[in-house]
Protein backbone atom coordinates (compact mmCIF):
# COMPACT_ATOMS: atom_id res chain seq x y z
CA UNK A 1 0.00 0.00 0.00
CA UNK A 2 1.29 3.40 -1.07
CA UNK A 3 -1.52 4.96 -0.61
CA UNK A 4 -1.59 5.47 2.83
CA UNK A 5 -4.01 6.87 5.53
CA UNK A 6 -4.77 9.13 8.48
CA UNK A 7 -4.87 6.45 11.89
CA UNK A 8 -5.75 6.98 15.45
CA UNK A 9 -1.83 6.29 17.31
CA UNK A 10 -1.83 3.36 19.57
CA UNK A 11 1.23 4.71 21.10
CA UNK A 12 1.27 7.00 24.41
CA UNK A 13 2.51 10.38 23.19
CA UNK A 14 4.78 12.61 24.90
CA UNK A 15 3.33 16.24 24.16
CA UNK A 16 6.78 18.01 26.03
CA UNK A 17 9.30 15.62 23.20
CA UNK A 18 6.64 16.79 20.42
CA UNK A 19 6.39 20.39 20.91
CA UNK A 20 10.12 20.55 20.73
CA UNK A 21 9.81 18.85 17.35
CA UNK A 22 7.38 21.16 16.20
CA UNK A 23 9.25 24.35 17.26
CA UNK A 24 12.13 22.99 15.18
CA UNK A 25 10.17 24.33 12.42
CA UNK A 26 8.17 27.07 13.29
CA UNK A 27 9.90 30.89 13.72
CA UNK A 28 8.21 31.27 17.60
CA UNK A 29 7.62 28.87 19.88
CA UNK A 30 3.98 27.38 19.57
CA UNK A 31 2.00 25.99 22.93
CA UNK A 32 0.66 22.49 22.34
CA UNK A 33 -3.09 24.64 22.25
CA UNK A 34 -1.83 25.50 19.07
CA UNK A 35 -1.23 23.36 17.23
CA UNK A 36 -3.15 19.96 15.68
CA UNK A 37 -1.04 16.51 16.23
CA UNK A 38 -2.15 13.51 14.42
CA UNK A 39 -0.66 9.64 12.62
CA UNK A 40 -0.13 9.15 9.62
CA UNK A 41 0.51 5.94 7.86
CA UNK A 42 2.56 7.01 4.91
CA UNK A 43 3.50 3.97 3.23
CA UNK A 44 3.77 0.20 3.55
CA UNK A 45 5.84 -3.14 1.90
CA UNK A 46 2.42 -4.53 0.88
CA UNK A 47 2.38 -5.38 -2.95
CA UNK A 48 0.29 -3.02 -4.20
CA UNK A 49 -2.02 -2.73 -7.12
CA UNK A 50 0.38 -1.30 -9.54
CA UNK A 51 2.20 -4.60 -8.51
CA UNK A 52 5.10 -2.32 -6.56
CA UNK A 53 6.15 -2.42 -3.10
CA UNK A 54 8.67 -0.66 -1.03
CA UNK A 55 11.21 -3.58 0.81
CA UNK A 56 11.78 -2.84 4.35
CA UNK A 57 15.12 -1.28 3.76
CA UNK A 58 13.29 1.06 1.47
CA UNK A 59 10.97 2.02 4.19
CA UNK A 60 13.82 2.98 6.72
CA UNK A 61 15.29 5.15 4.34
CA UNK A 62 11.99 7.14 3.68
CA UNK A 63 11.47 7.43 7.07
CA UNK A 64 14.61 9.45 7.24
CA UNK A 65 14.05 11.24 4.07
CA UNK A 66 10.19 12.47 5.22
CA UNK A 67 10.89 13.89 8.18
CA UNK A 68 10.74 17.83 7.99
CA UNK A 69 8.62 17.54 4.58
CA UNK A 70 5.22 19.40 4.04
CA UNK A 71 1.77 18.34 3.74
CA UNK A 72 -0.49 19.37 0.55
CA UNK A 73 -3.83 19.11 -0.92
CA UNK A 74 -3.97 16.86 -4.05
CA UNK A 75 -0.07 17.17 -4.78
CA UNK A 76 -0.23 20.86 -5.77
CA UNK A 77 2.86 22.41 -4.83
CA UNK A 78 1.38 25.64 -4.22
CA UNK A 79 2.44 27.58 -0.85
CA UNK A 80 -1.34 27.90 -0.24
CA UNK A 81 -1.99 24.29 -0.44
CA UNK A 82 0.68 23.67 2.67
CA UNK A 83 -1.64 22.45 5.75
CA UNK A 84 0.66 20.20 7.58
CA UNK A 85 4.25 19.21 8.57
CA UNK A 86 5.90 15.88 9.36
CA UNK A 87 7.92 15.98 12.54
CA UNK A 88 8.97 12.13 13.06
CA UNK A 89 8.81 8.89 11.14
CA UNK A 90 9.24 5.39 12.01
CA UNK A 91 9.18 2.17 10.48
CA UNK A 92 7.06 0.05 12.91
CA UNK A 93 6.05 -4.20 12.54
CA UNK A 94 2.06 -4.97 13.01
CA UNK A 95 2.44 -7.87 14.71
CA UNK A 96 0.54 -11.05 13.25
CA UNK A 97 0.27 -9.29 9.79
CA UNK A 98 1.74 -10.77 6.74
CA UNK A 99 1.84 -9.21 3.09
CA UNK A 100 1.10 -10.64 0.19
CA UNK A 101 4.12 -12.68 -0.32
CA UNK A 102 4.16 -13.60 3.02
CA UNK A 103 6.69 -11.20 4.74
CA UNK A 104 6.43 -9.86 8.02
CA UNK A 105 4.47 -6.64 7.36
CA UNK A 106 6.04 -3.06 7.75
CA UNK A 107 4.33 0.23 7.75
CA UNK A 108 6.03 3.51 7.91
CA UNK A 109 4.04 5.62 10.32
CA UNK A 110 4.57 9.29 10.98
CA UNK A 111 3.88 12.58 13.14
CA UNK A 112 2.84 15.92 11.76
CA UNK A 113 1.49 18.69 12.73
CA UNK A 114 -1.25 21.57 11.68
CA UNK A 115 -1.54 24.88 12.84
CA UNK A 116 -5.19 25.66 14.42
CA UNK A 117 -6.11 28.55 13.13
CA UNK A 118 -9.75 29.76 11.93
CA UNK A 119 -8.40 28.57 7.69
CA UNK A 120 -7.41 25.04 8.87
CA UNK A 121 -10.19 24.29 11.15
CA UNK A 122 -12.09 22.69 8.39
CA UNK A 123 -9.56 20.66 7.44
CA UNK A 124 -8.85 19.44 11.19
CA UNK A 125 -12.86 18.63 11.90
CA UNK A 126 -12.61 16.24 8.61
CA UNK A 127 -9.72 14.34 9.76
CA UNK A 128 -11.81 14.11 13.40
CA UNK A 129 -14.56 12.87 11.71
CA UNK A 130 -12.82 10.21 9.43
CA UNK A 131 -13.98 12.02 6.49
CA UNK A 132 -10.28 13.46 5.14
CA UNK A 133 -8.09 10.19 5.74
CA UNK A 134 -6.84 9.10 2.18
CA UNK A 135 -3.09 10.43 1.63
CA UNK A 136 -0.73 9.27 -0.38
CA UNK A 137 3.24 10.24 -0.90
CA UNK A 138 5.75 11.89 -3.30
CA UNK A 139 8.84 10.36 -3.42
CA UNK A 140 11.85 9.00 -5.74
CA UNK A 141 13.59 5.71 -6.45
CA UNK A 142 16.35 5.07 -8.35
CA UNK A 143 15.19 1.64 -9.60
CA UNK A 144 12.65 -0.39 -10.08
CA UNK A 145 13.73 -4.23 -9.94
CA UNK A 146 12.04 -7.34 -11.27
CA UNK A 147 11.03 -9.96 -8.36
CA UNK A 148 11.48 -12.63 -11.04
CA UNK A 149 15.01 -11.70 -13.05
CA UNK A 150 16.25 -9.20 -10.46
CA UNK A 151 16.68 -6.18 -13.77
CA UNK A 152 15.70 -3.09 -13.74
CA UNK A 153 12.45 -3.33 -14.87
CA UNK A 154 12.48 -0.82 -17.47
CA UNK A 155 15.54 -2.20 -18.85
CA UNK A 156 15.68 -4.06 -22.07
CA UNK A 157 17.39 -7.08 -20.05
CA UNK A 158 13.94 -7.59 -18.13
CA UNK A 159 11.28 -9.77 -20.21
CA UNK A 160 8.68 -9.74 -17.69
CA UNK A 161 5.63 -7.66 -16.89
CA UNK A 162 4.56 -6.58 -13.23
CA UNK A 163 1.44 -8.44 -12.36
CA UNK A 164 2.17 -11.28 -14.38
CA UNK A 165 3.00 -14.72 -12.79
CA UNK A 166 6.10 -16.82 -13.81
CA UNK A 167 6.53 -20.75 -12.97
CA UNK A 168 3.94 -19.82 -10.15
CA UNK A 169 6.01 -16.79 -8.96
CA UNK A 170 3.79 -13.22 -9.00
CA UNK A 171 6.52 -10.21 -11.18
CA UNK A 172 6.62 -7.50 -9.13
CA UNK A 173 8.30 -4.11 -8.66
CA UNK A 174 10.69 -3.51 -5.80
CA UNK A 175 11.09 0.05 -5.18
CA UNK A 176 14.70 0.19 -4.04
CA UNK A 177 17.35 2.99 -2.92
CA UNK A 178 14.74 5.95 -2.44
CA UNK A 179 16.90 9.45 -2.79
CA UNK A 180 14.05 12.08 -2.19
CA UNK A 181 10.58 12.57 -0.34
CA UNK A 182 9.04 15.33 -1.59
CA UNK A 183 5.66 15.73 0.50
CA UNK A 184 2.53 13.71 1.30
CA UNK A 185 -0.73 15.20 0.15
CA UNK A 186 -4.61 14.35 1.43
CA UNK A 187 -6.39 13.27 -1.58
CA UNK A 188 -9.93 11.75 -1.82
CA UNK A 189 -8.99 9.83 -5.31
CA UNK A 190 -5.63 8.80 -5.58
CA UNK A 191 -3.89 10.51 -8.48
CA UNK A 192 -3.09 6.76 -9.63
CA UNK A 193 -5.80 4.03 -10.49
CA UNK A 194 -5.71 2.51 -7.20
CA UNK A 195 -3.06 3.25 -5.92
CA UNK A 196 -1.95 6.38 -3.82
CA UNK A 197 1.30 7.52 -4.58
CA UNK A 198 3.31 9.50 -7.56
CA UNK A 199 6.65 8.05 -8.06
CA UNK A 200 9.53 9.16 -10.05
CA UNK A 201 12.67 7.73 -10.77
CA UNK A 202 16.12 9.69 -10.11
CA UNK A 203 17.40 10.44 -13.61
CA UNK A 204 14.67 8.86 -15.03
CA UNK A 205 14.35 9.09 -19.00
CA UNK A 206 11.37 8.71 -20.86
CA UNK A 207 10.11 5.10 -21.57
CA UNK A 208 12.37 3.24 -23.78
CA UNK A 209 12.35 1.52 -27.01
CA UNK A 210 12.41 -1.74 -25.08
CA UNK A 211 9.10 -0.65 -23.18
CA UNK A 212 7.01 0.43 -25.71
CA UNK A 213 7.82 -2.20 -27.96
CA UNK A 214 6.64 -4.29 -24.63
CA UNK A 215 3.47 -2.45 -24.51
CA UNK A 216 2.98 -3.17 -28.36
CA UNK A 217 2.99 -6.25 -27.73
CA UNK A 218 0.54 -6.68 -25.17
CA UNK A 219 -1.93 -4.78 -26.64
CA UNK A 220 -1.63 -1.15 -25.17
CA UNK A 221 -1.85 2.14 -26.81
CA UNK A 222 1.64 3.74 -27.26
CA UNK A 223 2.30 7.08 -28.11
CA UNK A 224 5.49 8.16 -30.48
CA UNK A 225 7.13 11.23 -31.14
CA UNK A 226 8.12 11.73 -34.40
CA UNK A 227 12.44 11.12 -33.31
CA UNK A 228 10.88 7.79 -31.36
CA UNK A 229 9.48 6.98 -34.84
CA UNK A 230 12.50 7.36 -36.69
CA UNK A 231 14.61 5.59 -33.98
CA UNK A 232 11.66 2.60 -34.39
CA UNK A 233 12.00 2.57 -37.96
CA UNK A 234 16.19 2.33 -37.40
CA UNK A 235 15.39 -0.66 -35.17
CA UNK A 236 13.54 -2.38 -37.30
CA UNK A 237 15.49 -2.36 -40.26
CA UNK A 238 18.33 -3.15 -37.97
CA UNK A 239 15.71 -6.23 -36.68
CA UNK A 240 15.23 -6.96 -40.55
CA UNK A 241 19.41 -7.09 -41.51
CA UNK A 242 19.63 -9.05 -38.59
CA UNK A 243 16.96 -11.30 -40.07
CA UNK A 244 18.21 -11.82 -43.69
CA UNK A 245 21.69 -12.48 -41.79
CA UNK A 246 20.39 -15.55 -39.65
CA UNK A 247 18.19 -16.84 -42.48
CA UNK A 248 21.14 -17.34 -44.76
CA UNK A 249 23.10 -18.72 -41.87
CA UNK A 250 20.37 -21.23 -41.77
CA UNK A 251 20.56 -22.41 -45.35
CA UNK A 252 23.88 -22.77 -44.99
CA UNK A 253 23.73 -24.90 -42.00
CA UNK A 254 20.96 -26.82 -43.71
CA UNK A 255 23.20 -27.43 -46.66
CA UNK A 256 25.89 -28.87 -44.71
CA UNK A 257 23.77 -30.95 -42.25
CA UNK A 258 22.17 -33.16 -45.76
CA UNK A 259 25.52 -33.32 -46.98
CA UNK A 260 26.46 -34.47 -43.71
CA UNK A 261 23.59 -36.78 -43.37
CA UNK A 262 23.48 -38.13 -46.89
CA UNK A 263 26.08 -41.08 -47.01
CA UNK A 264 23.60 -42.17 -44.03
CA UNK A 265 20.83 -41.99 -44.91
CA UNK A 266 21.36 -42.93 -48.98
CA UNK A 267 17.23 -44.08 -49.54
CA UNK A 268 16.17 -40.38 -48.13
CA UNK A 269 14.97 -38.38 -50.92
CA UNK A 270 16.00 -34.67 -51.14
CA UNK A 271 12.59 -33.42 -50.49
CA UNK A 272 12.29 -35.32 -47.26
CA UNK A 273 15.40 -34.55 -46.68
CA UNK A 274 14.99 -30.72 -46.33
CA UNK A 275 11.35 -31.24 -45.07
CA UNK A 276 13.03 -32.79 -41.91
CA UNK A 277 16.01 -30.29 -41.61
CA UNK A 278 13.01 -27.34 -42.14
CA UNK A 279 11.48 -28.49 -38.78
CA UNK A 280 15.16 -27.94 -36.87
CA UNK A 281 16.65 -24.61 -35.55
CA UNK A 282 19.76 -23.60 -36.45
CA UNK A 283 21.60 -24.47 -33.24
CA UNK A 284 20.02 -27.77 -33.15
CA UNK A 285 21.14 -28.12 -36.90
CA UNK A 286 24.87 -27.08 -36.27
CA UNK A 287 24.73 -29.92 -33.30
CA UNK A 288 23.50 -32.65 -36.06
CA UNK A 289 26.51 -31.50 -37.74
CA UNK A 290 28.57 -31.88 -35.46
CA UNK A 291 27.62 -34.81 -34.07
CA UNK A 292 27.96 -36.77 -37.54
CA UNK A 293 31.31 -35.26 -38.28
CA UNK A 294 32.56 -37.18 -34.79
CA UNK A 295 30.93 -40.19 -35.97
CA UNK A 296 33.12 -40.05 -39.09
CA UNK A 297 36.22 -39.87 -37.31
CA UNK A 298 35.70 -42.94 -35.29
CA UNK A 299 34.12 -44.79 -37.95
CA UNK A 300 34.87 -48.83 -38.03
CA UNK A 301 36.44 -49.19 -41.63
CA UNK A 302 36.33 -52.74 -43.21
CA UNK A 303 39.55 -54.38 -42.42
CA UNK A 304 40.20 -56.11 -45.58
CA UNK A 305 40.08 -53.26 -47.87
CA UNK A 306 42.39 -51.17 -50.55
CA UNK A 307 44.75 -48.79 -49.30
CA UNK A 308 43.59 -46.55 -52.11
CA UNK A 309 40.04 -46.57 -50.20
CA UNK A 310 41.61 -45.61 -46.90
CA UNK A 311 41.69 -41.98 -45.46
CA UNK A 312 45.36 -42.98 -44.09
CA UNK A 313 47.61 -46.09 -45.33
CA UNK A 314 46.60 -49.40 -43.14
CA UNK A 315 49.36 -49.76 -40.70
CA UNK A 316 48.31 -53.82 -40.20
CA UNK A 317 50.22 -54.80 -43.07
CA UNK A 318 49.59 -58.40 -41.76
CA UNK A 319 45.83 -58.48 -42.79
CA UNK A 320 46.45 -56.82 -46.11
CA UNK A 321 45.80 -58.75 -49.09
Amino acid sequence: MKQGQIIKSTKRINEVQEMELVNLYSRRELRPDEVYLFSVVLCDNEIDRDCEMFPVESLEKLSELFVGKTGIIDHDPSAKNQKARIISCAVEPVKGKKNRIGDDYFRLVCRAYILKNEANQPLIDQIDAGIVKEVSVGCSVKSTVCSVCHEDIHSPLCAHRKGEVYNGELCYGALLEPCDAYEFSFVAVPAQQNAGVIKSHHNRKEMGMQDKLKNVKSGENVTLSYEECEALKRYLEDLEKNAADAQAYREQTKKELIKKFSPYFSALSAKTAKEITSMLSASQMRELCAGFSAAEKTALKPMLMRDSDRSEPSQITQFTI
